[in-house]
């Protein structure tokens, strides 16, 4: 095709095709075990095991903290597929659940974000609404990351997302506009909150959702690149087309005004006064909720007495909100919800 010697001959596209060889030799190394996915799969819900509700619950909320934390999608990414590792080889009882969770996330943030940007351990627990200790939480890192064996960082469908995007606009400049990167990660976080896309090569997930978005814009050299990228990676066609159709169905599904979106989700936290003290400000800053007059407060209160701190759809847990509204999902797929009949 006529888009593959150029991109052949681009210095930095050779580059970046390099990585992905790289990184799909790799790849295999940090998904999580087939056999234990399967048994998260068969578990009932009222068992005594994890459940792919609760799994997918619990993603959602890792989504949520993300969100509130501002943190990366790289770390949320991240914390998904260390929580997927470590249950996938582990027998955890649901109660063990929020600890574990929240412990995943705070690993992500320490390998991606900035040591300033990092929530305090406290502050983590106190948002997360979880009840475990700070030490509860150092005590399960510890386990978490004996049993990975220390390896935090990952090949991810991010990582190759980040590539195929970066591979798109050394072959062409005019593709800055036209492939939205921070599009296709919503639509990546959307699919991360179901299990069965743990499933998938992170190589061939990513490359799913570059060509559903190709086939959206209707571009011919877009998809010259991803063909090439097919090719390069010898990803064959009987699995692109199945994780495709699967993620077609993930983004129909999510952008149902039926599908309960983690951005939009009404969170209530139960801040105490004096941890409302101490809490980053950015992290209080909330324009849309009216000042509280100073006469309000109770002096008579004791300090620890709790506030119900209510986070609607445009407060702090709508960070990517544009996901929940539809912007980042095909007209396609909202047309295909909406004519979907209802049970």
């Amino acid at each position: 095709m006529k888009g593959f010697p150029s991109l052949e001959q681009s210095t930095e596209a050779f580059k970046l095709l390099k990585q992905l060889k790289l990184h799909a030799e790799q790849e295999a190394n940090y998904l999580p075990r087939g056999a234990g996915l399967s048994l998260i799969e068969s578990t009932l819900e009222n068992a005594s095991g994890i459940s792919v509700k609760l799994r997918d619950a619990k993603v959602e909320d890792l989504w949520s903290l993300t969100n509130f934390f501002r943190y990366r999608t790289q770390t949320f990414v991240l914390a998904v597929n260390l929580l997927d590792r470590f249950l996938a080889m582990m027998k955890v009882q649901p109660k063990h659940l929020p600890c574990i969770g929240v412990c995943c996330l705070n690993i992500a943030a320490k390998v991606v974000e900035e040591e300033c940007n990092i929530a305090a351990t406290h502050e983590l627990i106190r948002i997360s609404q979880c009840k475990f200790t700070v030490s509860d939480l150092s005590r399960m890192e510890k386990i978490i990351s004996e049993k990975l064996k220390f390896q935090f960082q990952a090949v991810t469908a991010l990582t190759f997302l980040h590539l195929y995007h970066a591979v798109a606009l050394s072959h062409t400049s005019d593709r800055k506009e036209m492939l939205n990167l921070e599009k296709l990660e919503a639509q990546l976080k959307a699919c991360l909150c179901r299990l069965v896309f743990s499933k998938a090569r992170p190589s061939v997930l990513a490359l799913s959702l570059l060509t559903l978005e190709t086939e959206a814009l209707q571009s011919e050299d877009l998809f010259e690149i991803a063909q090439y990228l097919q090719k390069h990676l010898k990803i064959a066609d009987r699995e692109l087309q199945y994780w495709r159709e699967l993620v077609a169905k993930c983004m129909t599904e999510y952008s149902s005004p039926e599908c309960s979106k983690p951005d939009n989700k009404k969170l209530v936290w139960i801040v105490s006064r004096r941890t409302a003290q101490h809490l980053h400000s950015s992290y209080c800053s909330i324009p849309e909720l009216p000042t509280i007059p100073e006469g309000g407060w109770d002096e008579s209160e004791s300090e620890d007495s709790s506030e119900d701190m209510s986070c609607g759809e445009d407060s702090l847990s709508s960070s990517p909100g544009s996901d929940g509204e539809g912007r980042f999902f095909p007209e396609l797929f909202r047309l295909q919800a909406k004519q979907r009949p209802t049970s």
